[in-house]
């Protein structure tokens, strides 16, 4: 059994008042679609999906969406948030389907951050995310920066990051060598140099 399962009902009361009430009732609407499937209306429990959101590895990974008993492969691709509290209000999944690439974003890790922190370096994360492209079963669930060698005025680029066998990063293919993360001097040691140059 996957690991990241969500169970949720077929909805036919549509439109927003139905939505509204859905909620009130913790529930909440989602939207399933793609595969050469049309799209079809959900409704998961808030707290389901709350639950599962709270491991970030969810967000990229084969989610099993179990509807009314039947069983689909899909990936997360949208959850609007309250704007204030940040819970949850809807979500949009996008089937999976065997043998072909799919979209997703995958979460990075920072990993040696603490190396150019001691040689008095700050350390700035530009991309909290990358969208990647691969089948389902190349999926990776975040991708690794190490900044253990950066020196003060590193740029890590997409192009300095390894993409793991099968993945594509998707601004890289479209030519956009997105920063990643940045290592620089202090502010205040910054602007102190420049007030005695300035003097």
């Amino acid at each position: 059994m996957n690991e990241f399962t969500l169970n949720a009902q077929a909805r036919t009361d549509l439109g927003k008042g139905a939505s509204r009430r859905l909620r009130h009732s913790l529930s909440i609407p989602a939207v399933v679609y793609g595969g050469n499937k049309d799209a079809e209306s959900l409704t998961i429990l808030t707290k389901e999906i709350t639950k599962l959101f709270e491991n970030e590895a969810a967000f990229s990974h084969v989610l099993e969406l179990n509807v009314d008993g039947k069983k689909q492969n899909v990936l997360v691709k949208a959850l609007q948030r309250h704007p204030a509290k940040g819970f949850i209000m809807h979500a949009d999944f996008v089937r999976v389907v065997a043998g072909q690439k799919l979209t997703a974003k995958v979460p990075v890790h920072f990993i040696g951050e603490e190396a150019p922190v001691k040689k008095g370096g700050e350390v700035s994360h530009v991309e909290n995310e990358i969208e990647v492209s691969c089948e389902a079963k190349d999926l990776p669930e975040f991708i690794e920066v190490d900044l253990a060698n950066a020196e003060i005025g590193t740029i890590i680029h997409l192009s300095d990051l390894k993409a793991p066998k099968g993945v594509e990063f998707v601004a890289l293919a479209h030519g956009d060598d997105k920063a990643i993360a940045n290592v620089h001097a202090p502010r205040v040691s910054a602007e102190a140099e420049e007030e005695g140059a300035a003097e």
